[in-house]
């Protein structure tokens, strides 16, 4: 796999630096309500304070403002000053308003690149979440300085596209989740290379009526049936025969559970993205619970991705024991996909003449 040149062989002694970080975090009255992806911006934005830079610029997207009124509710200045503090105030380091807030943005726009760039030096991409966005703070204003792939950038690079490359088997992959399109790309890409695909979630429905992978793939034998969408709905273990009529599966079932788990304690490589069930709710989330702890206790290489599934394995206290968490949902995927990201392509290579 391609990789983009580092940040750690830019010389920044002195120079305007613009970063693209993944600042987009959630925010509830005004604050910050989890403050990881501002913590995995702070190394790239140390190593170019530590190296002299004299100013550094941070741009990022947060939200999807589409109103005025979205403009005070995605403003940056929340997440301004979280980065502040975790940085202890240093005055050569700002916050640019959210990118978002250019309509260009989003459309690639050269000019609103050039806005970016302008007065800067070197520019840094450290957001692989936005990696497989084109978009003029990703994209366009990478060919407009000398562009180079922050530390958060290549450590995903690196730890997911070891799942691409020579792996120790078994290798199992594990997907969860509402939709099977979303992820039949990966599935067929990586699957293929699987020792063991095992399914949960609502997709499992949907292979267990139609599969359209090459291969076969592990489904659940029994659920935990809610009689209706709702936390506090009735709900009871049973096999997949035994379902009532008009109920739902919203977690695997504890034979399933078991048999899941020993699939994923006998691998030596492991990936995982997406729950086994509507996991928010405490009586479903045994399904999901299981799969985290069975990932945690692999002697050998995993590796956690999307959204639900890092929250997932963050809520159970496991993250230190998983090789690598990503930041990156659909940017993730894409790369295990095997498709170019836009972010990463628009950055030479060290090989490469710029």
């Amino acid at each position: 796999m391609r990789l983009p040149r580092s940040v750690v062989n830019a010389d920044v002694t002195g120079k305007r630096v613009l970063v693209r970080a993944d600042l987009n975090v959630p925010l509830d009255n005004g604050t910050v309500a989890d403050d990881t992806r501002i913590r995995a911006s702070l190394p790239t934005l140390r190593w170019l304070l530590d190296h002299g830079a004299a100013d550094v610029a941070v741009c990022s997207h947060l939200g999807r403002p589409k109103t005025e009124e979205d403009r005070a509710t995605f403003a940056m200045t929340p997440v301004a000053a979280r980065l502040a503090d975790l940085l202890g105030g240093d005055d050569r380091v700002r916050v640019l308003e959210n990118t978002r807030f250019n309509p260009g943005e989003t459309k690639n726009d050269p000019g609103y690149a050039a806005e970016l760039a302008a007065g800067m030096d070197v520019y840094v991409n450290d957001a692989f979440g936005s990696a497989h966005r084109a978009h003029s703070s990703t994209e366009a204003v990478a060919h407009l300085l000398p562009a180079y792939a922050g530390l958060l950038l290549r450590d995903e690079l690196d730890h997911l596209g070891r799942l691409l490359g020579d792996i120790e088997r078994p290798f199992v992959l594990v997907a969860g989740g509402a939709k099977v399109d979303d992820k039949l790309a990966v599935l067929e890409h990586l699957g293929g290379r699987a020792d063991t695909v095992v399914i949960g979630g609502k997709m499992a429905e949907q292979l267990r009526e139609h599969n359209p992978l090459s291969f076969p793939v592990e489904l659940p034998t029994d659920v935990a049936a809610a009689s209706e969408f709702a936390a506090d709905a009735d709900a009871r273990d049973v096999t997949l025969d035994e379902i009532p009529a008009g109920w739902l599966g919203l977690d695997i079932g504890p034979a399933t559970r078991q048999r899941y788990a020993a699939i994923v304690a006998g691998a030596k490589t492991v990936f995982w993205n997406g729950p086994m069930g509507v996991f928010e709710w405490p009586r479903f989330a045994a399904g999901t619970l299981a799969i985290a702890e069975a990932v945690a206790e692999v002697d050998g290489y995993t590796v956690v991705g999307g959204g639900d599934s890092v929250r997932a394995i963050n809520e159970a206290g496991l993250a230190d024991r998983v090789s690598w968490v990503s930041t990156g949902g659909g940017a993730s995927l894409e790369l295990l996909e095997g498709r170019e990201l836009p972010g990463v392509a628009a950055i030479p290579s060290d090989e490469e003449d710029v």
